[in-house]
């Protein structure tokens, strides 16, 4: 064995463990946090628990599929009936990430030769799920740093190099790292491009919720699946009913009726063949929270108040960094929509900021700007703007 390459974040996070100033910032870790600096726990979380622990009698294992009710009520979530549940082929997995790898080995297992087209930049674990899985992967240009922006025209020049039956990883809303979100525009141009190609869209939808709302940010993803006749779907219950360490995540496949039952059995194999039985406390909580409407709405409410919370720190930072530059160079930040925004930035001035400054983020300025308190705007829009500008 030869050590691995090193994780970005983690060793961010190791990092920032280490470094005792007590006004330092964690602006790279991924996860939400509230107005303490708390990942909290939702409330209808915790009512959706307590109503387990009084109801459950059993702790036997589920389908090698995962729950069926689970997969009713996140196909529900994710398309909201845009597909009749006869196209629709599931599998609970181990969170977000076990249900791209668990995509990527069926894709392998279906077209060994399928090259899967990932934007750069993305979330640095979906190349290293392509490669873990056997699949081979190709970039395409996503984003414009100078323009804070989608590079549309270079995203299309690489996508033309995709050969029929290729793969396109799309992300549903929240474009990790950048922020960057499509328009509805920019999803019905890529529907039709994909439709007239031959090509599969995968779209990882993590952040549902976090964007502009449940169903807002899931528009460009119903869009596909009510166009096309093959789309792959991964989806995550960590960041939008908060249930990180859970691992509550889902795969689902929409295809063609007559092929999802020997879709839907190979989708359980690979589960068989890799976790056996996929965990089921999460994905209890999810089916608890969404089947009873007493609990949903609660929860919705809770997810309004984060994703508003989240998109206040946006304009505060955009606002508080107008001020520190006398420009607009990083308005783009109150328009882009998630956890994340790309700032840019050389290994040399994120080694500044964390040394000089105490703010803590991953290489290439990718920023949780859930990491932002109403209390460190303006500290933080100093230091970028010291750093970034010079």
């Amino acid at each position: 064995l030869t050590p691995p390459p090193p994780d970005a974040i983690l060793q961010v996070m190791q990092t920032f463990r280490e470094d005792r100033r007590g006004d330092k910032v964690d602006l790279g870790v991924g996860v939400y946090r509230d107005a303490t600096g708390l990942t909290p726990v939702m409330r209808a979380v915790k009512s959706a628990e307590a109503h387990l622990v009084a109801t459950q009698d059993s702790k036997g294992y589920v389908a090698m599929a995962g729950d069926a009710a689970f997969h009713a009520a996140m196909a529900r979530l994710v398309l909201g009936g845009t597909v009749p549940a006869a196209r629709i082929a599931a599998a609970a997995t181990t969170g977000g990430t076990g249900a791209v790898r668990q995509a990527m080995e069926l894709i392998h297992t279906a077209d060994p030769r399928a090259r899967v087209w990932i934007s750069q930049p993305t979330w640095p674990n979906h190349p290293a799920l392509a490669q873990s899985a056997g699949v081979e992967w190709r970039p395409y240009r996503y984003y414009d740093a100078e323009a804070g922006a989608i590079d549309r025209a270079g995203m299309m020049a690489d996508l033309d190099g995709a050969r029929e039956d290729d793969v396109v990883l799309l992300h549903g809303c929240c474009h990790n790292p950048t922020g960057a979100d499509f328009t509805g525009r920019d999803w019905a141009e890529m529907a039709a491009f994909l439709e007239r190609r031959g090509l599969i869209p995968f779209v990882d939808i993590a952040y549902q919720g976090f964007g502009e709302g449940i169903d807002a940010d899931a528009a460009g993803l119903r869009h596909l699946a009510s166009r096309l006749p093959r789309v792959i779907i991964a989806a995550s219950a960590a960041k939008n009913f908060g249930l990180y360490r859970e691992r509550a995540g889902i795969y689902m496949v929409i295809c063609p009726p007559g092929e999802r039952d020997t879709t839907q059995a190979m989708m359980a194999w690979l589960n068989r063949s890799s976790t056996g039985f996929p965990p089921d406390h999460g994905t209890r909580v999810v089916t608890t929270i969404l089947n009873n409407p007493a609990m949903k709405a609660e929860w919705l409410d809770e997810l309004t108040d984060m994703r508003e919370r989240v998109n206040g720190l946006r304009a505060a930072l955009a606002n508080a960094l107008r001020r520190e530059t006398g420009s607009d160079r990083f308005g783009y930040l109150a328009a882009q929509r998630g956890m994340f925004s790309l700032l840019g930035g050389t290994d040399a001035q994120i080694a500044r900021l964390r040394d000089e400054f105490g703010l803590y983020l991953v290489g290439g300025g990718r920023m949780n700007i859930a990491g932002l308190t109403e209390d460190t705007v303006d500290r933080v829009a100093a230091g970028l703007a010291r750093v970034l500008c010079d």
